[in-house]
């Protein structure tokens, strides 16, 4: 025989999934708003797409006016690219990122976890000061570090970079972590320490595979910031007008014959940047929520 609990409970899932299944239907429905969306995203997502597309092409297709929207896909200008030279700079920025991201995550994560383990007064107002200095303009920075690189010796060396990009994704990244942290239930480390782990045991064997995807997005993030951050490297690093791509000082003085090779280039430096995003995204705006309101 159905017991009434039974009956009420099973009358209230109904709701629940009609309640549910109403909301699709509803979200479903045509909305202004996200036709404006799409518009936006694909206004801004177009220059990429134009650029990726003229870096296929032959450099008489890049010039055309108007635009030639069919042509024969070529590999031609991203071998000019190789050919120019940019296997140095390309292992120099690879090597400064890499370099920089793990010096990040070696630093950032034992403090975020200090913070949310044992926050102390004002921790909230340390967090905010952390965020306040990815406010700095570069340019305001740029002659006192130039004066101060030039001084210990580092000028032209690519360490500087690597010091100078781990100081800029720390605060960040301590930012991201900590949130992630925040969410561990404290139950876990009271557990371990009853089963007799030590603090670093628990931190090792407990905390960190569950927190293991967020740290991955924060390391994204710093890889996309150091990539992405050419003002430092260009000066504080020696800059040759001879030592310079040809096809860059040809469009500089305005020839205009390099547009298919220069869209090659962009779209090689561009791609883990994009590659990174996106994976990242979620994580991202995930990481930064969590960090303002916990």
């Amino acid at each position: 025989m159905t017991t009434p609990q039974v009956v009420g409970s099973t009358e209230k899932a109904s709701e629940t999934t009609a309640a549910a299944t109403a909301s699709k239907k509803k979200s479903r429905k045509f909305s202004p708003w996200g036709v404006v969306a799409w518009l936006v995203g694909l206004g801004f997502f177009f220059p990429v797409f134009w650029m990726v597309l003229t870096a296929f092409k032959q450099e008489g297709d890049a010039a055309t006016s108007p635009p030639k929207l069919f042509f024969t896909p070529t590999l031609d200008q991203f071998k000019a690219v190789f050919e120019q030279g940019i296997g140095t700079p390309l292992l120099n920025s690879i090597f400064a990122t890499v370099v920089s991201t793990v010096l990040v995550l070696a630093l950032g994560t034992p403090a975020a976890f200090a913070l949310s383990l044992r926050p102390v007064r004002k921790t909230q107002d340390a967090l905010f000061f952390f965020m306040s200095t990815k406010m700095l303009p570069v340019v305001a920075a740029i002659l006192p570090l130039y004066v101060i690189v030039s001084n210990i010796g580092l000028l032209d060396n690519i360490w500087a970079l690597v010091i100078l990009y781990t100081s800029m994704n720390l605060p960040i990244a301590v930012w991201m972590m900590r949130s992630f942290f925040l969410e561990v239930p404290g139950e876990l480390l009271e557990a371990a320490s009853l089963d007799g782990a030590s603090l670093w045991r628990s931190v090792r064997e407990v905390i960190l595979p569950l927190v293991s995807p967020g740290i991955a997005a924060t390391a994204l993030i710093c890889v996309i910031f150091a990539w992405n951050e050419f003002f430092f490297a260009v000066n504080l690093t020696a800059v040759n007008a001879q030592t310079m791509p040809v096809y860059l000082v040809g469009f500089i003085a305005g020839e205009g014959q390099y547009w298919a090779v220069l869209s090659a280039a962009a779209t090689m430096a561009a791609l883990p940047v994009i590659l990174c995003g996106w994976f990242a995204q979620n994580k991202l705006v995930r990481g930064l929520s969590f960090g303002a309101i916990k």
